[in-house]
């Protein structure tokens, strides 16, 4: 399933429609957004290294990480980062957001900035984050840089709309990536989102602009969702190192194809499972109860042995009902109604007997009129 949200981002858009767009959402119950975003990231890296995406060039907006982070990341997975220069740009927004480092050196109370600010001629730093239409040309100068103008598309990726919402409300948020998507030159974007951070429209607003959504949930919810207590501390360690990884696709045809696996957290890194068949149980996670959920054999002849209060018990004898509009005995040599027919009682049952009285105005027994003919319908 990782591997289908990868070739989607891969394939990239087709002419005359939005780029795909992926929203990677977790919550602190099963935080391994960052994890999935790396591993999207560079996977489709390395298929624009190798010529096999749409995108020929890749754009790496970062806000909650520092540009070497990324580099080292792609460093371990094999990637030779001077010679693809060329195909990556990092446009800084972690280092300086709002620029007070820039406006504290041109006042000499500060020397210079961090060596993570001059780590590659890769990255470039960005110092107004609050502007969003300066954002979105910086983006797109960068991006022109690495492919060129025409129909060459490049890809971009947004480490975190979080930091994003912390400057500029959602409205504005929103319509940056919508621009972004609809760009001739964009092949395809993604984002990290936490969204326990945010109400739930903001949430719904981001997802609703998403082709992809992929969400993080922990394998086993907690007890009464509180985390400290002494019953869940395993449940804790077990949600720490996997996760369940549903994604939900929107297909040009308007229906919506989800799909779930099982994502776990390894020191080499992140794997994705198929999930567990439903028919599989963990014996250890059944809760105990102090009943039977099966019959003994005993209770299952005892079922069998009762007798129901149906008319046809096949005791042979006709079918005498009360009618109250007549007395019981219309003279003395008139048999009496029966009130009550006795039942077939089995010889196996014991003392027990169930009564039913039936009414003269009931239907008859298998009567075939139709049961609302006097009724003006």
């Amino acid at each position: 399933m990782a591997e289908s949200i990868c070739r989607a981002l891969r394939d990239g858009a087709l002419e005359g429609e939005l780029a795909p767009a992926l929203t990677i959402k977790d919550s602190v119950a099963s935080p391994f957004a960052l994890q999935v975003f790396s591993h999207v990231l560079s996977q489709l890296f390395s298929s624009i290294l190798a010529g096999k995406s749409q995108s020929r060039g890749l754009v790496v907006v970062s806000f909650s990480r520092s540009p070497s982070f990324y580099l080292d990341l792609l460093k371990n997975k094999g990637t030779d980062i001077a010679s693809s220069n060329n195909q990556i740009q990092i446009l800084d927004c972690y280092s300086d957001p709002l620029g007070w480092k820039d406006q504290l050196a041109g006042s000499r109370n500060f020397t210079a900035l961090s060596n993570e600010v001059l780590v590659s001629s890769t990255a470039i730093v960005f110092r107004e984050v609050k502007h969003m239409d300066k954002l979105y040309n910086s983006i797109i100068e960068l991006g022109k840089g690495l492919v060129g103008g025409g129909k060459i598309r490049f890809s971009i990726a947004i480490d975190s709309v979080d930091e994003m919402l912390r400057h500029a409300p959602v409205s504005s948020v929103a319509r940056f990536l919508s621009n972004l998507r609809s760009h001739d030159q964009i092949s395809s974007i993604f984002w990290l989102l936490h969204s326990d951070l945010h109400e739930a429209r903001v949430t719904a607003v981001l997802e609703y602009l998403s082709s992809i959504v992929a969400s993080l949930e922990p394998s086993h919810q907690l007890a009464n969702g509180q985390r400290g207590d002494l019953e869940n501390f395993s449940l804790i360690k077990h949600n720490s190192k996997k996760g369940k990884f549903h994604v939900r696709f929107k297909k040009r045809n308007g229906r919506v194809r989800v799909m779930s696996e099982e994502v776990h957290i390894e020191l080499s890194g992140i794997n994705f499972t198929s999930l567990p068949s439903e028919g599989a149980i963990n014996q250890g996670l059944v809760p105990k109860v102090q009943f039977s959920l099966q019959l003994s054999e005993k209770e299952r002849i005892d079922k069998a042995n009762v007798v129901l209060p149906f008319e046809h018990q096949g005791n042979g004898k006709p079918i005498q009902i009360y009618d109250g509009r007549r007395s019981l005995v219309d003279g003395k040599h008139e048999r009496p109604f029966a009130a009550v027919e006795n039942v077939q009682t089995n010889e196996n049952c014991g003392s027990g007997e169930i009564i039913y009285y039936r009414d003269s105005d009931d239907e008859m027994p298998d009567s075939d009129e139709d049961p609302d003919d006097d009724l003006d319908i």
